[in-house]
């Protein structure tokens, strides 16, 4: 029988980057006379990518935005993000002794996020928590992304499991969505970014803090699957 997997989003659910999010964003904008922004601006576009809160800022702002200044703006964020890393981003509470905690009652655990992979891989690398990882799959990594189920599927597959022996958690409606188009039970966090109550995207569960995710809470989902 293949291990037991939980797949873990980046953003919001293992790691609060929106701090170093919001400072490389104000980076690229101000370059070109934008005044800076705060995380209440952009609120569940925080998790979402870099193109999405540059267009809201300069939509905010009300700024005109065409394509090669978009690609500038990404271009100018990325490079800031990535040299800059971890910055202040940091695990949510409860993060690490709960992976301790499943890896030690023998799951494998993943990474599926929309952050490309690149740059996923380069944080957790930093923070220390790469090597706990049997699979990363960021946006980039396939030809699809969440919430289509292959995203999650492919995760799962390279982390050497099955869907019916596999969890997601996450805190957006992706998260939720790619584990239903999945049939993989899914675990909501209510700490992370988005922009509506996570009890309403249906989750399978919500847990309120690492401490309650446990390996006797995942086998529970298995066995009500």
């Amino acid at each position: 029988m293949s291990s037991p997997i939980v797949v873990f989003d980046l953003d919001g659910t293992l790691v609060d980057t929106a701090p170093d999010l919001v400072a490389s964003l104000n980076h690229a904008v101000t370059q070109v006379g934008i005044e800076p922004v705060t995380f209440s601006d952009l609120t569940h576009l925080v998790g979402h990518g870099a193109r999405a809160m540059i267009e809201r800022t300069f939509a905010l702002r009300q700024k005109p935005l065409d394509e090669a200044l978009l690609d500038r703006q990404l271009k100018e964020f990325v490079e800031f993000y990535h040299g800059s890393m971890p910055g202040d981003s940091r695990p949510y509470p409860g993060t690490v002794d709960a992976l301790d905690r499943l890896s030690g009652a023998g799951f494998k655990l993943a990474v599926c996020t929309n952050k490309p992979e690149g740059l996923a891989t380069r944080l957790l690398e930093r923070l220390g928590l790469i090597d706990r990882f049997a699979a990363i799959s960021g946006g980039d990594t396939f030809e699809i992304r969440k919430p289509n189920a292959d995203h999650l599927l492919r995760t799962i597959a390279n982390a050497g499991g099955t869907a019916e022996r596999s969890v997601m958690v996450g805190d957006s409606l992706n998260d939720m969505l790619v584990a239903r188009n999945a049939s993989v039970p899914s675990i909501a966090v209510p700490f992370g970014y988005s922009d509506v109550p996570v009890e309403s995207l249906d989750p399978t569960v919500v847990i309120r803090h690492f401490d309650e995710l446990t390996p006797t809470l995942v086998n529970d989902l298995f066995d009500r699957k």
